[in-house]
């Protein structure tokens, strides 16, 4: 989480250092992914079962924007646990 903040502010900063009009950080939607799995490697004795969650936490940005400060967006570090899809229109 603290990783998708850094990224969101580094976006937000390059936004005011061009004067790029943009809408967002709107958040969406936390997906919650379950996996149940026995606590027993051998399936014997009682049925006790350990649940693992994983939360995926997206945000969406509207950016109107030029070439040049495209690049500069592109120019980002980004860590590996964040994934960025950019959608030109």
């Amino acid at each position: 989480m603290d990783a998708l903040k850094s990224v969101c502010e580094q976006l937000e900063s390059v936004c005011k250092k061009t004067g790029i009009k943009k809408y967002g950080p709107i958040p969406l939607p936390t997906k919650r992914l379950t996996v149940p799995t026995l606590k027993a490697p051998s399936g014997q004795g009682t049925a006790t079962w350990a649940k693992f969650e994983m939360r995926i936490h997206k945000r969406l940005f509207e950016i109107i924007t030029d070439e040049k400060s495209m690049h500069l967006i592109m120019k980002i570090s980004i860590p590996e646990s964040v994934l960025v899809e950019i959608e030109l229109m």
